[in-house]
């Protein structure tokens, strides 16, 4: 797929629109000695005086290396649902086109398809809460733009096999979104190195999970150059502040210890499983690639009802389709883990 080819997916009015260019989009280097009169700021220091990189543009060189793609293949949000929601208002013309979920799924999917009067077609997923390829493919129309795939999914916990997703790239001509907000707690990998043979192919991240930064609200998008271009037009100039900017730039001083805590919260999720499964209320716990388990248990309003009794907060998933019945339960610390299955023990005998 050449340029043109993305351009026709985009929505007419996002090709022919003119970008707002904000003070600072020519200045690459910020930490340069200048007298910055552009741009009606304060110009009195207090480290937050001036506007950000709209670009985010030295995150991106170090974002880029970490993820072995170039830095003109990555979008930076205020959290992933911004990018998702850029993903729609550049792509989906309002109205018009549809976009296919796959329940259960994220809820924040249907919200943004809904903001932007995009139609959501809905192909539940498999028994084992993976693709049902053929019954996607039917399901596809001239009006058809997105589908977007959660992998690992949440609520279910598990990764889509590469293999599918490859699957759903060979057969569909629009647009793939796979968001992997989890992906660092799978052992089945990224699709990130589908990008270069895949134009048509967006990956959504977060620095909300392994990079335990949820608070900084700082989502990642991967995406063709071109697919890049067209959201940077019409993103907002500064949606990354600066002290977003900072502490994501400091995160990767501690690599050594993100990895230490992923192992273990990976170490941690295979231990709650093996413990929840003598647990009575337990029925049945769904295979995880992410930092939670999904959990089947005999009554789940009453089971949440009593582990906030205890003090412990977790997530009914029962409205859900596939889900009746079901708890997700976030891995914590071991301590936290532990006091979780013994609140576990003790609802047991009530």
């Amino acid at each position: 797929m050449n340029d043109l080819e993305i351009k026709r997916l985009v929505r007419p009015m996002v090709r022919e629109i003119a970008p707002y260019r904000s003070a600072r989009d020519e200045f690459e280097d910020f930490g340069a000695q200048k007298i910055f009169m552009d741009a009606n700021e304060n110009p009195y220091n207090t480290d937050t005086n001036r506007y950000p990189d709209p670009l985010q543009r030295k995150l991106k060189r170090v974002l880029a290396k970490i993820k072995g793609v170039s830095d003109n293949q990555i979008l930076l949000g205020n959290g992933s649902d911004e990018v998702l929601d850029l993903i729609f208002r550049t792509f989906c013309e309002p109205g018009h086109d549809e976009v296919i979920l796959l329940p259960p799924t994220y809820g924040m999917y249907r919200v943004l398809a809904q903001l932007n009067s995009v139609k959501v077609v809905d192909v539940p997923l498999d028994e084992s809460f993976e693709l049902d390829l053929a019954a996607i493919m039917s399901s596809v129309n001239e009006k058809t733009k997105l589908i977007i795939v959660c992998s690992p999914n949440n609520p279910s916990g598990n990764a889509i096999p590469l293999l599918q997703i490859q699957s759903l790239l060979d057969q569909f001509s629009g647009l793939v979104v796979v968001d992997e907000a989890y992906v660092d707690f799978s052992e089945v990998g990224t699709s990130l190195d589908l990008l270069e043979k895949y134009p048509r192919l967006i990956i959504c991240q977060t620095f909300s999970k392994a990079y335990g930064m949820a608070g900084i609200r700082l989502g990642i998008g991967f995406a063709h150059p071109t697919v890049i271009d067209f959201f940077n037009k019409i993103k907002p100039p500064y949606n990354v502040n600066v002290l977003t900017q900072i502490k994501a730039l400091s995160v990767f001083n501690l690599t050594d210890v993100l990895e230490r805590q992923v192992r273990e919260l990976i170490g941690e999720r295979k231990k709650m499983k093996e413990k929840l499964l003598s647990v009575g209320f337990v029925k049945k716990i769904y295979p995880s690639d992410a930092n939670f388990l999904l959990v089947l248990v005999d009554d789940a309003k009453k089971r949440y009802d009593q582990f906030l009794e205890q003090g412990i907060v977790v997530r009914s998933r029962s409205s859900l389709l596939g889900c009746a019945n079901t708890l997700r339960v976030t891995i914590g610390t071991p301590k936290e883990n532990i006091t979780f299955i013994n609140a576990c023990k003790t609802i047991d005998q009530l």
